[in-house]
């Protein structure tokens, strides 16, 4: 695995997720819970415990597995989650996207972290997973986001109205899109 960590700076990596890191999860999303309610759906007490993380790691590593997701991870120098890359729906054939989700924890945020991972999550998409195209959305008044996606060259495509459930209400998003190449489909 050593080939697919890409030190962001000196004390933070981006890997892969590994089931080893439920703990790590759980104790940074109840560390953060405050910080990214604006930003995240409303979830159950279950899914802030060590066992919810493992989990949802074990379903996101099926996806892995099977090719419809990509999860990542920013960790400190003491192996410590500090924020999170996804690719998920994964589609291939004439299409070849996945939808980017992300979060970087509150200590963390302002670094510069979060566009180097957006990078390193195309570079990933384009090379390893043999993508053309990654799509995200944040909520209309997530400015940071929008910077993070605009530095990680992602242009604004539209707004969708309603389109996900946030913080309790259905909330309008900015959906973006990076094109990664215009390399015919292969395989």
């Amino acid at each position: 695995m050593t080939d697919r960590i890409h030190l962001l700076a000196p004390d933070v990596a981006f890997r892969p997720a590994e089931l080893a890191d439920a703990p790590s999860f759980a104790a940074a999303l109840t560390r953060n819970r405050a910080y990214m309610r604006r930003w995240e759906p409303v979830r159950p007490e279950a899914f802030y415990t060590v066992e919810g993380q493992a989990a949802r790691l074990t379903a996101l590593l099926a996806d892995r597995d099977a090719g419809r997701a990509a999860p990542w991870v920013l960790a400190d120098a003491d192996e410590r989650v500090i924020g999170a890359f996804t690719l998920s729906a994964i589609e291939r054939g004439p299409f070849r996207n996945g939808r980017l989700g992300y979060w970087v924890a509150e200590d963390h945020a302002g670094r510069g972290l979060a566009t180097a991972a957006v990078r390193a999550v195309c570079e990933e998409a384009r090379h390893r997973l043999g993508l053309h195209r990654v799509e995200a959305a944040t909520v209309t008044d997530n400015a940071p986001s929008q910077r993070v996606l605009a530095k990680a060259g992602f242009e604004r495509t539209g707004t969708a109205p309603g389109y996900l459930h946030i913080n309790a209400r259905w909330r309008d998003h900015h959906l973006f899109q990076r094109l990664l190449h215009d390399d015919p489909p292969t395989g």
